[in-house]
């Protein structure tokens, strides 16, 4: 009998529309962010990328990106870039994600780092966090330990400029690029023994930040916030919920936002996302908060939804986002 038939088939535990559905045996069936596209050289945008290890032990890597036209000895900023899809679905090497990166590259002439961390549930968090912290760590090592060479990229060492450094992601990636620049914050005292470059920018793309409490939008459009409510249901079986630290950075036990440790921080929101309030409460924020001294800026695109970049990449408005973003990392007016 087939193994699929509806006889043989355990019973599903939990389903996640439009993500993925898990069954009783801890089979876990994925609907989207499945697709796989190799590195390489893009005729569109001449960006050249490729693959790298990390943690052999993890199977943590990242796909490393850079312009292919560099001329030698050229030194260009540095993108750590964590890529969405609720902690629990896509990679680096998703078409969409690959195709979004080799055009930012290209239109901000960056190299860029986006970190394939593991994904729940079968890795619940905290471990995205800790797999994106070490691949930060990992990247750090190529700017201050130019002794042994024996482990580090030459991309990393030739082609980047260490004294400018960005920390960037959409959604969930967004929520991880929060996290690492807040823990940077608490490891730059001088008893931590691994050194790290100051970071320059962050940039918040439609950041998955959520709560308890509805606020805004959240209020009046009761089934999305259900459904997101079953995303970190399903990402972070956590005693404390949706208020949990990690998801909802304005609880008392999340870092303070003066923690940022950039100076310069864009928020990305889209009009239709039913997560902008979160984005635009955390600009607010940062803003209004007398302990971090820095520029907090918000951009918001009229009439798209969530990640509406990704999906549609050749609209006039994900033109417009990266045109923005760029400016924003080479420090030109917008």
């Amino acid at each position: 009998m087939d193994s699929h038939s509806p006889t043989n088939h355990p019973q599903i535990s939990m389903e996640v529309p439009p993500y993925l559905r898990v069954y009783s045996d801890g089979t876990v069936e994925r609907f989207a962010g499945t697709q796989v596209t190799p590195p390489g050289l893009d005729p569109q945008t001449n960006v050249l990328s490729k693959d790298i290890i990390i943690q052999p032990h993890t199977h943590l890597t990242a796909r490393l990106y850079r312009p292919n036209n560099t001329p030698p000895h050229t030194k260009l900023p540095l993108l750590i870039y964590f890529h969405g899809g609720a902690f629990c679905i896509s990679s680096p090497a998703d078409p969409l994600y690959h195709n979004s990166l080799n055009r930012l590259v290209s239109q901000a002439n960056v190299v860029a780092f986006s970190v394939d961390y593991r994904l729940a549930p079968e890795h619940p968090l905290p471990t995205a966090y800790q797999d994106s912290w070490d691949a930060v760590q990992w990247v750090a090592s190529h700017a201050f330990q130019h002794n042994n060479q024996q482990e580090h990229d030459t991309w990393l060492t030739e082609s980047v400029d260490f004294d400018r450094v960005f920390l960037a992601g959409d959604s969930a990636g967004a929520n991880i690029a929060h996290f690492i620049a807040t823990k940077l914050h608490n490891s730059s005292d001088s008893n931590n023994k691994m050194r790290f470059f100051e970071i320059s920018g962050l940039i918040m793309i439609h950041p998955y930040f959520w709560g308890k409490e509805a606020i805004g939008v959240e209020a009046s459009d009761p089934e999305r916030k259900k459904m997101v409510d079953k995303w970190w249901e399903l990402v972070c079986p956590s005693e404390k919920g949706n208020d949990d630290p990690l998801i909802n950075p304005f609880v008392e036990e999340a870092p303070g936002l003066e923690c940022v440790v950039c100076r310069n921080v864009l928020v990305i929101v889209a009009e239709r996302d039913i997560l902008k309030e979160r984005g635009k409460l955390y600009h607010k924020s940062l803003v209004n908060n007398g302990a971090w001294k820095g520029k907090a800026e918000l951009y918001e695109a009229e009439g798209e939804d969530h990640d509406f970049h990704i999906f549609n990449p050749d609209s006039d408005n994900a033109n417009n986002l990266l045109k923005r973003i760029a400016a924003f990392i080479n420090n030109q007016d917008y």
